[in-house]
Formats: structure tokens, sequence, C-alpha cells
């Protein structure tokens, strides 16, 4: 589909505007072929993995039932139910704004799921004002994620948002 030089952008040579250039790109010829929601989300999990340098962990909580369900994924075995604002997902689930935490043991409540990580950001997915659920990214470095990364994972979500067809839950 594209070549991509993973190494590079893994060990840091290519500058963070042009990686989130690249990953949405890449996104934007996943999703455009098929709307299918668990496929496209499946396949974005695994981009920002595979191509975002200093992370543990990429992946999708699913809004059902008044809680967030885990959804597919890239890491460690993670939660599989977090309630309304609870940690940084149910936070920024509740309040529908990004959450970018620095260093994730000076967050109120934050959830462990995996020790290594020191730093998370989580986007809302909102859909025609409807809450989808969340985008979380965790760092095994403190200070990882800034509002550059904030900006560029909304661009990522918004791409979600224009090509998939969410189901009803």
């Amino acid at each position: 589909m594209f070549n991509i030089n993973e190494n590079a952008i893994k060990q840091e040579r290519v500058d963070k505007k042009e990686i989130y250039r690249i990953i949405n790109t890449y996104l934007k010829g996943i999703v455009e072929e098929d709307s299918d929601w668990l496929a496209g989300i499946s396949n974005a999990s695994a981009l920002l993995f595979q191509l975002l340098p200093d992370i543990n962990w990429a992946g999708f909580y699913l809004y059902r039932n008044n809680e967030l369900v885990l959804g597919p994924f890239q890491g460690k075995p993670a939660c599989i139910r977090i309630k309304m604002g609870k940690g940084v997902c149910g936070t920024a689930a509740k309040e529908r704004k990004i959450q970018i935490v620095r260093d994730v043991n000076e967050f109120p409540g934050h959830i462990v799921c995996d020790i290594a990580s020191q730093s998370e950001i989580v986007i809302p997915i909102i859909h025609s004002e409807r809450l989808i659920g969340v985008l979380d990214i965790d760092s095994p470095k403190k200070g990882r994620f800034d509002n550059e990364d904030a900006e560029s994972l909304m661009e990522f979500v918004d791409i979600l948002n224009k090509h998939l067809t969410w189901p009803e839950f």
C-alpha cells in the first residue's frame, strides 16, 4: 500500500509532524477502501503501535452501557471495562476532552494496566455528537505527549469518523 521506512520513524530520524503526516496518510489509504469500523480500528491501532516512537500501548475503548469496554489494541493485556470518569480514559470520555498526562503517577485515580507506562494521551471519539469511545496511547517515557500529538491524533480520529460506519451500541 505505502512504502514506509519504519526504522527511520521509530528511531526519530523523522520529525513528529512528518510522522503524523505519514500515519494519517496511511490511515486514509486503509479506511477509504472499507468502512467496516472493527477492521478500521484494528488496523488503526496496529498502525499507531508500529509507527509511533516510544509507545508501549495503542488502542481503543468503546462506549457501551455507560462504560468503556476494551476494543482493538496493540500492547500488553489491558483492563476490560472502565467506568465513566475513572482513570484517564474514563475522564476523557466523561468530559469529552483530550487528556494529556505527562506523568501517570500524578494523575488521581490512574488505572495501571502496565507498570511500564509513564505517560498517556486519550482522545475522545465523538461522531454526530455521540460518544463512540476513546483512542488511548501509553508511553514508557514521562512527558512523551504534547499538544502537537493531540492535534495530530484528533486528525487521526477525524479520518476514522469520516470513513467508518460506527455501530449502534
